[in-house]
C-alpha cells in the first residue's frame, strides 16, 4: 500500500522554524540556512505522521521474524536533521525506550554513508567495522549528541512534537534497520531507521516501510549482485565483506533468513 499526500503543514512548520533559527537545529553557523531542494522534495513526499504510523503498525503486524515487538521509527533528511519520530505501540512505553535513539542513529548512518549512485544500509557496515575490518572504528567517528538525544519532555517522544524533530542527533549504528531514502527519480533524500526487535527484523520492517513510502529507488549496493542495500547474512562466520550476523526468531514469527532473502521480490526496490 502506498501512502502519499501533499506537503504536510507539520513538516513545513518544523522545517521552517528550525532552519530559520540561528543554531536552532544544532547548527553553529551564523547565517540562517535555506531549506534545500532535497529537503523540500522529501517533505513533499512524506505522508502525514498519522499515515506513516498507520503504515508502521500494519507492517509490524506482519510476519517479520524476530520477537514480534513494537518498533520505533525515525526519518532524517540529507543533512541529518530529524523530521519524524514515531512508534507502533499504544504508547511510548510499549517499545524499548532505548530504541528511540537507536532508530535515529540508524537513519543517520544509512544517510551518512550512501550516495546518489550507491546505497549502504546500516547492517551492511557490520562486518567491516569489526576488529580487523577495513572500517574498524567507523562506529566511533560520528558520535551522538547526547544533549540532543535526551533533551525535552519524554511525554512527547514519538509524537509529531518529539524533541528530536528539527535537530541533528548524529551517531553511527552498524546493526540492521537503517536504510537510505531515494525518490522515484533517484535522488537521495535522507534515511530511515527502525529499532525495537532483533536487528534483522528491524531491517525487514525498515525495508517494508521504505517500500510503502515509495522511497526505495535504490541505484546500487553491495547486496544481491550489487543491486541493492539488503542485508547479506553471514553463513560461515568469516565476516570478510559486508555481512551481518543471523538473528533469532520466536515460533510463529516467520524465518527472518527467508524473509530477508525474499524482500527484493515481495517488496521490490524502484518507483511504484
Amino acid at each position: 500500500m502506498r501512502h502519499h499526500t501533499g506537503f504536510q503543514g507539520v513538516h513545513t512548520a518544523i522545517a521552517v522554524a528550525c532552519l530559520l533559527a540561528v543554531g536552532g537545529c544544532g547548527d553553529d553557523t551564523t547565517a540562517p540556512p535555506v531549506i534545500s531542494s532535497v529537503k523540500e522534495q522529501l517533505l513533499h513526499t512524506l505522508p502525514s505522521y498519522n499515515e506513516m504510523r498507520d503504515a508502521l503498525i500494519q507492517i509490524v503486524g506482519e510476519q517479520n521474524g524476530g520477537l514480534g515487538f513494537n518498533m520505533w521509527a525515525a526519518i532524517v533528511d540529507r543533512d541529518g536533521f530529524v523530521l519524524d519520530v514515531l512508534f507502533s505501540g499504544e504508547d511510548r512505553d510499549s517499545e524499548w525506550p532505548g530504541s528511540r535513539a537507536i532508530a535515529a542513529q540508524k537513519a543517520n548512518t544509512a544517510n551518512a554513508f550512501s550516495l546518489d549512485n550507491f546505497a549502504l544500509s546500516s547492517g551492511n557496515l557490520y562486518a567491516p567495522t569489526q576488529p580487523g575490518g577495513s572500517l574498524f572504528g567507523l562506529q566511533e567517528s560520528n558520535p551522538v549528541d547526547a544533549q540532543v538525544a535526551y533533551d525535552g519532555n519524554p511525554k512527547f517522544y514519538g509524537t509529531p512534537n518529539d524533541p528530536l524533530t528539527g535537530k541533528r542527533m548524529g551517531g553511527i549504528n552498524v546493526f540492521g534497520g537503517g536504510l537510505a531514502l531515494y525518490s522515484a527519480d533517484g535522488v537521495l533524500l535522507g534515511g530511515i531507521g527502525l529499532s525495537g526487535d532483533t536487528s534483522c527484523t528491524d531491517h525487514i520492517i525498515a525495508w517494508k516501510l521504505r517500500h510503502a513510502l515509495n522511497l526505495d529507488n535504490v541505484p546500487a549496493g553491495v547486496a544481491d549482485g550489487n543491486k541493492d542495500d539488503n542485508l547479506i547474512l553471514d553463513t560461515d562466520g568469516t565476516l570478510t565483506g559486508f555481512e551481518h550476523p543471523k538473528c533469532f526468531d520466536n515460533a510463529g514469527r516467520g524465518d527472518h533468513v527467508q524473509i530477508i532473502a525474499d524482500l527484493p521480490t515481495t517488496d521490490p526496490i524502484g518507483p511504484q
